[in-house]
């Protein structure tokens, strides 16, 4: 994989999508966030090394641009002094230091455009990283939302069924056979009396008569 291929292959867009289809879309931003920031240091040492490659041709070329204008100092100190070998071989120096000055200017410009675009990318690396941890905020509470949201559907699908209907109404059938069985019970129970209980009220009715006949017999000659 190349230093910029996660940069280049999975724009936002893209991201976007293929979360849309994963089946548990935070674990696949959390795997793009490490994979992300794992390319996004392998990026910052690129960009390290190619800026110090960039340095390296400036320092190269200002040492050799420096070198031109001594040399050419020097060349006209020797013409001053009338000294023309002196001079000449200022020229001559001065004459390389320039070939080599140009030819690290070309270097250093063309390592300073890579560097700017690694740069570049790199800056835009970061703001996709964050944008997929900010977007990573944002999908955990639709993902909850819409998870819980899926739970009380799915608990409430059965309520207005016709299977929960007729369920009800069979049990509204036994619960009334049961209170049927009941309220029988209960007549039974209370319409047969015991030999034990007739004896007994038989016992209670006669003192009532007893009582009775007394008290009318106290009434009788008046």
């Amino acid at each position: 994989m190349s230093i910029f291929k996660r940069l280049r292959d999975l724009t936002m867009s893209n991201i976007n999508a293929i979360i849309d289809k994963a089946e548990d879309p935070i674990k696949m931003t959390d795997q793009y966030i490490r994979d992300m920031t794992e390319d996004l240091e392998d990026a910052e040492k690129a960009v390290a090394s190619q800026i110090a490659i960039e340095k390296r041709f400036k320092a190269l070329y200002e040492e050799q641009e420096a070198l031109v204008e001594k040399r050419m100092q020097q060349a006209h100190t020797a013409a001053q002094a009338q000294n023309v070998d002196l001079a000449r071989r200022a020229l001559e120096e001065k004459k390389a230091a320039e070939a080599k000055r140009d030819e690290y200017k070309a270097s250093y410009d063309q390592n300073k455009l890579a560097a700017d675009n690694l740069r570049s990318k790199l800056e835009e690396m970061r703001k996709q990283l964050t944008a997929m941890k900010n977007k990573r905020e944002t999908l955990v509470a639709r993902y909850n939302a819409a998870k819980a949201q899926t739970e009380i559907n799915k608990a409430m699908s059965g309520f207005g069924s016709d299977t929960a209907s007729a369920g009800l109404k069979r049990m509204e059938e036994k619960m009334l056979a049961m209170e049927a069985r009941a309220e029988a019970s209960n007549e039974m129970s209370t319409g047969e009396k015991s030999l034990d209980e007739e004896f007994e009220n038989l016992g209670k009715d006669k003192v009532v008569e007893d009582e009775l006949a007394a008290l009318m017999k106290q009434y009788e000659n008046k």
